[in-house]
């Protein structure tokens, strides 16, 4: 049976939808953490050309503690890996922050425990057991949600451990946590650390573009030319990379200063976010911004409080969505 995607990837990592600008412009772009599989995009459209052909010199940040959101709303950056929910809330509260590029087209997010926990059978059972987090509100917020979704009270203990909550999962300190299944995921099932999970889209929480790229409505009014280029050029990266995993595993591993070592977790990594139809989805979409999946994830989010304005008062009435992200930039 023909497969679009196929048609699409080969056009995009052809080059036929990419604009040149008439001198390189600089560009520069803030990750939301180091050097992983979701930035593999990038990474291979500066190491291919693919941003030097659309007139591009595209310079990707360090990452800092300085959120990505915040360095693009203050235009320290023109572009940032941005999450929804960081979208939502700062553009919420006044930040000149907009999505403009749908890096995955689903969730990645699950939350998990061991597979030897046969007390744990749905989330209602979370209920007075521990979690191992990351210290924000947003997680105590999902996972009551998701446990009075299935009749539970939504109370439990909650440790801030970082990263290190893998760890404490895996030696039976915690007793669940959220991870990303394309990399926290696959390398405990390379690790032989056996799982299972509740997916949040299974209790109530809408799917969700999980990592996107935002801009600012500045940035975009005033470099529209560059703002089509850099998308144009990231998403031939990313249809390239979907095409030839193992050379992009090589490009970003070569790129990362030696933050990624483990080759194998990389490549495994690529191949569950091509495999599961996130970087390119099912139907051959890349890129675009769903607007109800954007819209439910908003009023999500506004049922259990998050959205705040820029008084710090707690919104009442759902605000115009179609104003947080944006496809007019991307190729037609």
């Amino acid at each position: 049976m023909f497969d679009c995607r196929h048609l699409i990837i080969a056009t995009l990592a052809l080059g036929l939808v990419t604009p040149a600008l008439a001198q390189a412009t600089p560009v520069k772009v803030a990750l939301d953490w180091t050097p992983n599989t979701n930035h593999i995009g990038l990474y291979v459209a500066q190491a291919k050309g693919f941003y030097e052909e659309a007139g591009l010199a595209v310079d990707i940040l360090p990452y800092t503690d300085t959120s990505a959101g915040t360095l693009v709303a203050n235009q320290i950056a023109d572009f940032g890996i941005i999450g929804p929910l960081s979208l939502f809330t700062q553009h919420t509260a006044g930040a000149d922050l907009i999505g403009v590029y749908a890096v995955v087209q689903h969730e990645t997010g699950r939350l998990v425990f061991n597979d030897e926990r046969s007390d744990i059978q749905s989330p209602r059972d979370l209920d007075g057991l521990t979690y191992g987090g990351f210290g924000t509100n947003w997680e105590n917020a999902l996972i009551g949600s998701m446990i009075r979704a299935d009749g539970g009270t939504g109370d439990f203990e909650n440790v801030t451990l970082g990263t290190s909550a893998y760890e404490a999962l895996a030696n039976g300190a915690v007793d669940f946590t959220l991870e990303v299944y394309t990399w926290e995921g696959i390398k405990a099932e390379l690790d032989g650390d056996a799982q299972r999970a509740f997916v949040y889209a299974d209790y109530g929480v809408p799917d969700q573009h999980t990592t996107m790229l935002g801009s600012s409505q500045a940035y975009l009014d005033a470099h529209p030319d560059e703002a089509k280029a850099f998308l144009a050029a990231t998403q031939r990266g990313y249809a390239y990379a979907t095409e030839h995993p193992d050379e992009a595993t090589d490009i970003i591993i070569a790129a990362s200063n030696d933050m990624l070592t483990d080759a194998t977790l990389v490549r495994a990594s690529l191949g569950s976010l091509i495999d599961g139809d996130y970087l390119v989805g099912a139907d051959g979409v890349i890129g675009t911004m769903d607007g109800a999946k954007m819209a439910a994830l908003g009023d999500y989010l506004l049922n259990i409080g998050m959205l705040v304005d820029g008084d710090g008062a707690t919104l009442e009435s759902a605000p115009d969505y179609s104003r947080y992200f944006t496809n007019a930039y991307l190729p037609q």
